[in-house]
């Protein structure tokens, strides 16, 4: 049996690390890759990991952006030639046809990998994402909402849902067949339910799976395991993915417990770069703030605009060396919530330089790497947070990482990891990441204390 068990690419940096994470806690050992990997450097490393991922930033590009980076990366790992290949999305699956389409996505994957069976395994209930006869539901707060009338993903500035039927909204995206494994078809016995398979994929391209508990995680592990006997298998879906097929792994034996994961235990000070405008986040930069970390705010305004970036960075970089010098730590925030004036202020500088308004988050990215390189450079910090999906993936691609490791779990689907670079200012950097919507209120303390 090939000793490398998965592969995935994933199309953001906070996404990539849940997979990873997903993976790590159950007892496989895993690598994750940033930007462009060589054969060689994968090759170099296989001999000690069971499952290898690639972090990309492909949710925030186009068709046509996506043609220029996606055959080349999965033909990468379709070499290493795993039995199962995953493209990670966001657990809330928001996309378009027009910015990080999973459905062009999944188009090219096929063309490249030709698998023998493709599969979308979406639903996380470790996250509080569920799929119930088709349909995406994901929780804010104590409840429980339908993709399209989601406070917050109804709502995305860059790719609204409108639709919580994911073979509604996938099929906009695509024209590959989609035929469903229900709720009650996973009640079926074994023996049935995989000749439902078997039916459903000689008539369909895709086959959708229901995911309300860990129990239907198991069963999804166990019938793409002895499905991927026969042929490559390739998924599209979020870290439930990881999650189904590393609980079946473990419960057959093929993989061994894993060691526990204990607190690495706190550091002097952190550096935190928040790109998100969540909700969620801005909770807990009020609560750093609140509990002793100096906030910073950007002019993200002036960050999108080449004559304006040097001069505001440098104002940042300055601000940020006189608070970490005093020993405190800071947190340096593009935005504070949805409803930041700042937002509205950056579209506006954005439209008047006539930039596409789907590059602001590149940009803004950038720069934040950039100012977190600098910062990192000029002091001796090992420990740094990044928030926000986009900002995590153009940020950390600042500071020369070509991979990273779990070190340990802080929350779900927000770990802390090592950082390996050829550069010593960032070898054995650690490095904690979450999306939006992630975390406790007290997260970025949790990170600062390296306490789950």
């Amino acid at each position: 049996m090939n000793p490398l068990l998965l592969a995935f690419y994933g199309d953001d940096f906070t996404g990539s690390a849940d997979a990873m994470e997903a993976l790590t806690i159950n007892g496989v050992k895993t690598a994750l890759f940033l930007g462009h990997p060589t054969q060689e450097r994968l090759n170099k490393s296989l001999s000690n990991l069971q499952a290898v991922g690639i972090s990309g930033v492909s949710r925030t590009m186009t068709p046509e952006q996506m043609d220029r980076e996606l055959p080349d990366q999965l033909a990468l790992l379709n070499s290493l030639k795993p039995r199962l290949i995953h493209y990670k999305v966001c657990a809330t699956f928001d996309s378009s046809p027009a910015i990080g389409s999973i459905g062009h996505a999944a188009d090219i994957a096929f063309d490249v990998i030709d698998p023998s069976y493709g599969v979308i395994v979406q639903g996380v209930p470790l996250l509080g994402r569920y799929i119930v006869f088709g349909n995406h539901f994901t929780v804010y707060g104590d409840q429980r909402y339908r993709l399209d009338r989601h406070p917050v993903m109804s709502r995305h500035p860059i790719t609204p849902m409108g639709e919580g039927d994911l073979r509604v909204h996938f099929g906009q995206q695509s024209e590959k067949k989609v035929e469903l494994v229900d709720l009650l078809h996973l009640g079926e016995s074994y023996e049935s339910l995989s000749e439902r398979f078997d039916r459903y994929a000689e008539a369909n391209d895709i086959i959708l799976f229901d995911t309300l508990d860990d129990k239907n995680l198991l069963q999804i592990g166990q019938l793409l395991h002895d499905k991927s006997r026969s042929g490559r298998v390739f998924a599209v879906g979020s870290s439930g993915f990881e999650y189904a097929m590393a609980s079946y792994w473990r419960e057959k034996g093929i993989i061994e417990k894993p060691e526990a994961f204990p607190s690495i235990g706190p550091v002097d000070q952190l550096i935190v770069i928040s790109g998100s405008a969540a909700a969620n986040t801005a909770e807990q930069i009020h609560y750093a703030t609140s509990h002793g970390f100096k906030g910073i705010a950007l002019k993200t305004d002036l960050l999108v605009d080449d004559q304006a970036a040097a001069d505001e960075r440098n104002r940042v970089i300055r601000e940020s060396l006189v608070h970490l010098k005093e020993g405190k730590s800071i947190l340096l925030s593009a935005t504070i919530g949805p409803d930041d004036p700042i937002i509205d202020k950056t579209r506006d500088r954005v439209r008047q330089l006539g930039i596409d308004q789907s590059e602001t988050g590149k940009i803004i990215g950038r720069q934040q790497g950039l100012m977190l390189r600098e910062l990192l450079e000029a002091t001796s910090l090992r420990r740094v947070c990044v928030a926000g999906g986009d900002t995590c993936s153009y940020t950390l691609r600042q500071l020369d990482i070509h991979s990273l490791e779990l070190l340990m779990p802080i929350a779900p689907a927000a770990p802390l990891c090592l950082a390996f670079s050829d550069n010593p200012a960032f070898d054995n950097l650690q490095v904690a990441s979450k999306g939006g919507q992630i975390g406790a209120p007290d997260y970025f303390i949790q990170v600062l204390e390296g306490r789950r």
